[in-house]
């Protein structure tokens, strides 16, 4: 069989997030090349550079020159100006969540993207979960009756410790804000992708880390055009055992269902018409693996788009929605919890 043509891929920041994507690529993905990393730790650089056989570089503009597609792994705050350097150069782009520190800014980015005709994806992995995509299946099982209420809890860390050891998410001109955008932009994503669209919500958020700017509790109710109702509460705390933990708890009419952990479950559900249910690790992934486009690995799946020069998934577009859902909450907060629309763009 003859190889599939190599994708050379070179990184923009050389992090904890970077890491984890080239590790998968290494094992996932077919006929990657590693080009240049640039990263302004220079020995954080190395690191990556001598784990994952990159270059360094000395500049962002040297990695970019280099390579066929770009990871941009940085703070949230320069993603709109690599983007664009990116996208200038004709090079496909993979983008870490989320896009932008604002809508505004996503907006940009995505006809940044388009603009240039270049195959642009971003990093909302929980579409892949195995333990989602079962919550999906069991939302829209027609036997379940409607679906009536979602519960979602989303704790972790605060990163700006432990093995995130990221600074940068306590400072608010680079990151934006707290735990909503950095870490529940990827539950916002999950509840439509789930439920449908969300039409209105209220919320509030609070700063126990009087980090100014910077939410570590965010609570949000969202009510659905289909009617149901859902919960979503995000928690920065400080238990160091808890790095990343979700519980999803989900009621149709006729059916229930409860998720664990974010990728490998368990998962847990109860229907009138079935019976009980439970899946975790690979028979999980067995179960599920038909309803992911991905096959369960979103860097392989942006490689083979670059290499067939077809539109990834979730793209810029996709992850729009998701900006526009944050930007709502946060906008229902500056008010009071006051009940706010999603807007599609910045008002």
């Amino acid at each position: 069989m003859t190889p599939p043509p190599r994708v050379k891929v070179g990184f923009l920041g050389a992090g904890l997030i970077a890491t984890y994507h080239s590790k998968s690529l290494r094992v996932l993905a077919q006929g990657v090349e590693w080009a240049g990393v640039y990263d302004p730790d220079a020995e954080r650089a190395h690191a990556f550079a001598e784990a994952s056989g990159a270059t360094v570089c000395a500049s962002e503009e040297e990695v970019v020159d280099t390579c066929d597609a770009v990871y941009v792994c940085t703070w949230t705050s320069e993603h709109r100006r690599l983007v664009d350097m990116a996208a200038a150069a004709g090079r496909a782009v993979f983008c870490e969540k989320p896009l932008s520190t604002t809508l505004e800014g996503a907006w940009a980015m995505t006809d940044a993207v388009e603009r240039a005709g270049v195959v642009n994806q971003v990093g909302l992995v929980l579409r892949s979960s195995p333990a989602f995509l079962m919550m999906r299946r069991l939302a829209n099982d027609s036997l379940a009756g409607r679906l009536m209420s979602i519960v979602f809890r989303d704790d972790q860390y605060i990163p700006t410790q432990g093995m995130y050891r990221s600074a940068w998410r306590g400072e608010v001109d680079k990151a934006g804000a707290g735990t909503l955008i950095e870490h529940s932009i990827h539950d916002v994503d999950m509840l439509e992708w789930i439920a449908g669209p969300i039409a209105s919500l209220s919320a509030r958020t609070a700063e126990f880390h009087g980090i100014n700017g910077i939410e570590d509790v965010c609570v949000a109710t969202l009510a659905f055009e289909t009617g149901a109702i859902a919960s979503l509460t995000s928690v920065w705390h400080d238990l160091l055992a808890r790095p990343s933990q979700r519980r999803v708890e989900m009621f149709n009419e006729r059916a229930w269902a409860a998720l664990e952990g974010d990728w490998f479950g368990p998962v847990r559900w109860s229907k009138q018409a079935g019976g009980d249910g439970f899946l975790e690790g690979d028979g999980l992934v067995t179960a599920t693996r038909d309803l992911d486009p991905a096959s369960g690995s979103p860097d392989a799946a942006s490689i083979d788009a670059i290499r067939d020069g077809r539109v990834a998934s979730p793209s810029f577009r996709d992850a729009l929605r998701a900006h526009a859902i944050v930007d709502a909450i946060y906008r229902s907060a500056a008010a009071g919890g006051a009940p706010t629309a999603v807007s599609e763009r910045a008002e």
